[in-house]
């Protein structure tokens, strides 16, 4: 649903630019055609690991099966020299058994989706106390949803103040703010729900693409819509922003592509987890297998590698 007639959003738009869609899609569509091999290509691949947020976000999740996939993010794979990944991703009853299994002394975080992930559909109240008791229970970071309803309603002053008694609750842990790109339908509207949360969030904290949960999630274009709006806040406010795609980024060389966006539009500075993040947990075993190929010369079979989660 557009909201083109909305006289809020005709305002926003009208302070932030709209979106020239042909121009970001002739853009991204350039991306694809770039070439990355020999020790860039490692060096690429070993740095998509370390920005991976490892997840599992199924109702049969049980604390072993967190247990395991935390073990895989601290050992990606035996005999291969490559990073840990950067955080585990799980629902807020499973953090507490996450942190048992890092322990305290790890780079890797913890994760939780809260906020009534994947709708928001929940009173604020409740979204709040999830959050609260994530970070309680040891979740270094939050990954919430934003009220997509009261978008594309044109309520954009209940949107950020939303956002930002989320940031509120999470005290120190860091905040990722999801859109749900393919439910905004337009890049206009990517481009103006991305301010909304910026203005609301604090600078290391993340807009993300998507749930993971909907039809459409993560592309190159609404990945370069984004992080133009991250670009374009920065340049404004000198505040850094993070970025993180998630859902639909399976193979290394998007995930290549990705990165290339990245460094094309907003500069080394944003090639470190800190700043960028995959929210694609089935992406890490093809990232593993193109580091084995460039260490043996030869691919190794899926099941060489243990099993990763779905993506969200």
């Amino acid at each position: 649903m557009a909201l083109s007639g909305n006289a809020a959003f005709r305002r926003l738009l009208n302070e932030i630019g709209p979106v020239d869609q042909v121009g970001v899609d002739e853009r991204v569509a350039k991306y694809t055609t770039r070439s990355i091999k020999k020790a860039a290509k490692i060096q690429g691949l070993k740095l998509a690991v370390s920005m991976v947020d490892l997840t599992t976000l199924e109702g049969k999740d049980t604390p072993g099966k967190v247990a395991s996939l935390c073990q895989k993010a601290l050992h990606p794979h035996e005999g291969l020299d490559c990073p840990q990944v950067a955080a585990v991703c799980v629902y807020p009853a499973m953090v507490k058994h996450a942190r048992r299994a890092l322990g305290e002394d790890t780079a890797v975080r913890i994760a939780s989706v809260a906020t009534a992930f994947p709708s928001g559909q929940a009173p604020l109240k409740t979204r709040l106390a999830e959050v609260r008791a994530a970070v309680e229970d040891g979740a270094d970071e939050i990954d919430m949803v934003i009220n997509r309803g009261a978008f594309l309603a044109g309520e954009f002053d209940l949107v950020q103040d939303e956002i930002a008694a989320v940031v509120q609750a999470c005290g120190d842990a860091t905040l990722k703010v999801i859109l749900e790109v393919s439910e905004l339908e337009t890049y206009d509207n990517i481009r103006a729900a991305s301010f909304i949360a910026m203005r609301a969030i604090r600078p290391g904290d993340f807009i993300k693409t998507s749930t993971g949960k909907t039809s459409l999630n993560a592309t190159l274009g609404n990945n370069q819509v984004m992080i133009e709006a991250i670009r374009d806040h920065y340049l404004d406010t000198g505040i850094a922003i993070a970025m993180k795609p998630a859902g639909g980024i399976r193979t290394a060389k998007q995930a290549l592509t990705f990165l290339v966006a990245v460094k094309e539009t907003l500069g080394d500075a944003w090639l470190n987890n800190t700043r960028y993040r995959f929210g694609a947990s089935s992406l890490l075993n093809d990232l593993l297998r193109q580091l084995e190929k460039e260490k043996t010369g030869a691919y190794q079979a899926p099941y060489s590698f243990s099993e990763a989660s779905e993506s969200y």
